[in-house]
């Protein structure tokens, strides 16, 4: 089994205490040398500004690559764009370009007058620039407002040709789920790097209630596992094992990097990291 490049999701701090989680989490993590560190926005956009002074914290003490997720929503293509600049001027030149979630109080995506009808334009403007390495999300399982799986892949591939370098999928439960996708993928041309994106569970009725919004399947196997391990209080021992087996079924399958979203908690996904054999290279504080 071949050593997979990783990198890694974190969400930017909303209270001084979660700041501090979110340090601790980049200084457990940084020692596995990830590729990079993805520094979420909240739903809507509501956590712009702290996008921005987290990722530029998280550059300039642990000396690693950063990417800042940016979104269509809330925002004019000027604002956005000047927040795309604000990034490189930190020296943060790998963005995550999204269309975004619906702002508060929406059900449905609704562009700003001014702003990104989707992600492919926000792509293409980025792409103009010239500044940053961008990737994108992907769906294995279909995006809740795809119209259907082909659709979805169809989509994706607009995106690179949009201008996308890399893109990073959404969370499943098995491993072929990822390669059904990937399969699908190169049947229409698509030739660029997909990530898995893995999540490491610390809460199986969170987990549980984030799959069902963003549409990804929940395998009744999975379901009547984590009951079980829940009466016996072994969830985490339960979470450990999938996770790690997902991840080696996944590389044993040829996959080359693993993009796990940690939630700002670094124990369970450093676990699963040294069990496929992604060791600590280097201290935090000798990159600082």
């Amino acid at each position: 089994m071949v050593t997979p490049a990783v990198s890694f999701e974190v969400f930017p701090p909303r209270s001084v205490d979660a700041a501090f989680k979110l340090w601790d989490t980049a200084q457990a993590l940084a020692p596995l040398s990830p590729r990079f560190f993805s520094v979420t926005y909240g739903a809507g956009g509501s956590t712009r500004d702290l996008t921005h002074d987290s990722a530029h914290v998280l550059r300039r003490t642990s000396g690693l690559p950063v990417a800042g997720h940016l979104t269509c929503v809330g925002a004019s293509k000027t604002e956005t764009l000047d927040v795309a600049r604000s990034f490189a001027e930190i020296g943060v030149t790998d963005i995550v370009a999204l269309r975004g979630d619906p702002e508060e109080g929406h059900d449905r995506f609704t562009p700003h007058p001014e702003g990104f009808a989707h992600s492919c334009e926000l792509i293409e403007a980025l792409a103009e620039l010239d500044q940053f390495t961008i990737r994108v999300g992907a769906y294995p399982d279909p995006h809740p407002e795809a119209a259907s799986e082909a659709a979805n892949i169809e989509w994706l591939k607009r995106k690179f040709d949009a201008g996308a370098d890399e893109a990073i999928t959404q969370f499943f439960f098995e491993a072929e789920t990822f390669l059904r996708f990937r399969d699908a993928c190169a049947r229409v041309g698509i030739d660029k790097k997909i990530i898995p994106g893995i999540l490491p569970v610390t809460n199986w009725t969170s987990a549980r209630k984030f799959a069902d919004r963003c549409g990804a399947f929940v395998p009744e196997w999975v379901d009547l596992a984590y009951t079980a391990a829940r009466r016996d209080d072994r969830e985490q021992l339960l979470s450990t094992a999938l996770c790690t087996e997902l991840c080696s079924d996944l590389l044993d399958e040829g996959v080359e990097d693993l993009h796990f979203y940690t939630l700002n908690r670094a124990d369970l996904t450093r676990d699963v990291c040294r069990a496929i054999g992604v060791t600590p290279k280097v201290a935090l504080s000798d990159v600082a």
